[in-house]
């Protein structure tokens, strides 16, 4: 056991790589036209240093200041772990893939899993073992799995119980045999392994890791992208722009934590789940790499999220608009329940000022920011300073990173205050689309990445998200974004939540209608609405009509799923 402690103590020493490059690598990359330049959205934030971190160094660099503080703890149970418990647990089943079930470098290993206080060190493990992890939604169907297991074919699988019968399914569809380790502790089902067995195994030889050869070049991981456009696409992200949208996440004028010291240490309900790229790097790798405590959470319920908060006085919340607004106007969530919060950030989808007043009404001591990213950009592109106020814009654009507004007919870039597609560049962005050139081309431009966005930025170097360029609704030739109607529909203060939809329309080609969820306890007139909506816009962004159902589907990052709700009630 010294022996272990001490290889263990030294490997977490020895983690940060010396050759750093000092760059702004969006300028050395790519250039621009000169008449280009002048309009292109740059940062108000340093640059960041570009490393050759792998991603376990990273997050594991400051293990030595704070091996005995709490790592992750689960809300449910209460089981967890310290930092220096996660990070042995990590480098004992990292060992045990290469030993026990002879995984090489660059073999991908699916990690489809709840946020459970055990996922850090199973997914870090992968990592240090050389291989790829493959993040997927442990809530998807067979069918779903089948699909993503065929697009990234995987040597292993790390899973639950929860999961498991769907995947054994979407395993025997393919006819594969693929091992697969249970995270689970007790009743397993046959023929799985448990990971205790893997991760707990004390006599593991980790000296076996250092036959592990790879670089901040490589692939590291696999997540999905939303498929809210399209089937979901592999998404290449290597340990080098992972670890760099990281360090500018850290950035001190972004980061929105206290400093962990042997006195204070920040907390944070991970209810954000740790597959999607906003849960994976904003709230599981960056929280940890700053030493926080990390409550995971399998799911949201509204009285487990709230309990959480208070029974652990959570600091910080990183969450997405449909908890916001739960936050801001349901009744049962009073200002006693956000008291220990200082902070807040959302992203994911733009949300309206109005519901984040709502929310600060609880408590003013909030710093309410909302951040804005994709899959494709790890996650994170821009994201307001600490203490900011400009609640309605999206905040600043990341260090060494630039934003184009390409008009959307001649692709040119647009200057202050106009409206277009908004393209990103700089060293965060995905490599490719896994095995899937024609996907690449469509998206990758001279360095670019083109998000599918409509944007537009202002004198003060705000960036603003105003919609999707797919889900605008023509009328009469003039285009509606949705979520214009939305912010409108939601200041009523009858309505919880609302999308808006374009729909068939014989005079205008497409007329807006809304979908909305009442507030409990309320009902209302659909007219109401309308009266209530059109009065506040242009005549050609009138809704057509209203419709009260019980729930607005949206996937776990809390995009709105238009393409289901237009299946189910158009």
């Amino acid at each position: 056991m010294a022996k272990m402690a001490t290889t263990l103590r030294r490997s977490a020493l020895q983690f940060i790589r010396k050759h750093t490059v000092a760059v702004n690598s969006v300028a050395v990359r790519h250039k621009s036209s000169k008449s280009e330049e002048k309009y292109l959205l740059t940062s108000v934030y340093k640059d960041v240093q570009v490393t050759n971190d792998l991603i376990s160094d990273f997050v594991w660099q400051n293990l030595d200041r704070w091996p005995e503080k709490t790592a992750t703890v689960c809300a449910l149970t209460g089981r967890g772990y310290t930092y220096a418990q996660s990070h042995k647990m990590s480098l004992i089943f990292a060992a045990a893939l290469r030993t026990k079930l002879k995984l090489k470098d660059g073999d991908k290993v699916a990690v489809i899993l709840p946020n459970m206080p055990e996922y850090p060190s199973a997914l870090l493990g992968v990592l240090q073992a050389g291989c790829i992890a493959s993040m997927m939604n442990h809530a998807y169907t067979a069918y779903e799995l089948q699909k993503q297991l065929q697009t990234v074919p995987c040597e292993v699988i790390i899973t639950s119980k929860v999961s498991y019968p769907n995947i054994k399914e979407a395993l025997n569809a393919l006819k594969l045999n693929t091992p697969v380790i249970m995270l689970d502790n007790d009743s397993v089902p046959e023929g799985t392994i448990k990971f205790e067995e893997l991760a707990g195994d004390l006599n593991t030889d980790i000296d076996v890791l250092k036959s592990v050869k790879r670089n901040a070049d490589d692939v590291a991981v696999l997540p999905f992208s939303s498929g809210t456009t399209g089937l979901p696409k592999g998404v290449v992200l290597t340990h080098k722009c992972v670890v760099a949208e990281n360090r500018m996440i850290a950035d001190p004028e972004v980061v929105a934590i206290k400093e962990t010291t042997a006195t204070y240490q920040s907390v944070l309900p991970a209810i954000l789940p740790f597959f999607h790229i906003f849960g994976f790097n904003a709230l599981m790798l960056n929280q940890m790499h700053l030493g926080c405590k990390l409550v995971t959470m399998p799911y949201f319920k509204p009285d487990l999220f709230l309990q959480t908060i208070v029974s652990h006085k959570a600091h910080v919340l990183f969450i997405v608009p449909p908890m916001a607004i739960f936050l801001g106007k349901h009744p049962a969530v009073t200002p006693k329940h956000l008291e220990s919060l200082h902070g807040l950030i959302c992203g994911a989808a733009p949300l309206s000022e109005s519901d984040i007043a709502a929310v600060i009404q609880k408590n003013k001591n909030i710093n309410f920011r909302q951040g804005y990213g994709l899959t494709e950009t790890n996650g994170g592109t821009s994201v307001g300073k600490r203490n900011d106020t400009n609640h309605s814009s999206v905040g600043h654009v990341f260090g060494s990173c630039q934003v184009k507004i390409a008009d959307i007919k001649t692709q040119e870039a647009l200057g202050p205050n106009q409206e277009g597609e908004i393209w990103v560049r700089g060293p965060l962005l995905m490599r490719e689309y896994y095995n899937n050139e024609a996907a690449t081309k469509e998206v990758m431009q001279d360095g670019w990445f083109k998000t599918g966005d409509v944007g537009k930025y202002d004198d003060k170097k705000y960036l603003y998200v105003t919609d999707r360029l797919k889900e605008l609704i023509k009328v009469k030739g003039f285009q509606v974004p949705p979520a214009e109607l939305e912010t409108v529909v939601r200041t009523h203060p009858k309505v919880l939540d609302c999308a808006v939809l374009g729909i068939p329309d014989p005079i205008s080609g497409e007329a807006p209608k809304a979908f909305i969820v009442l507030q409990p306890g309320q009902n209302v007139d659909p007219k109401e609405i309308l009266n209530y909506v059109n009065s506040k816009v242009a005549d050609f962004k009138n809704l057509k009509d209203v419709q009260v159902i019980e729930e607005i589907p949206k996937n776990p990052a809390g995009k709105i799923l238009r393409k289901n709700l237009k299946e189910k009630y158009c």
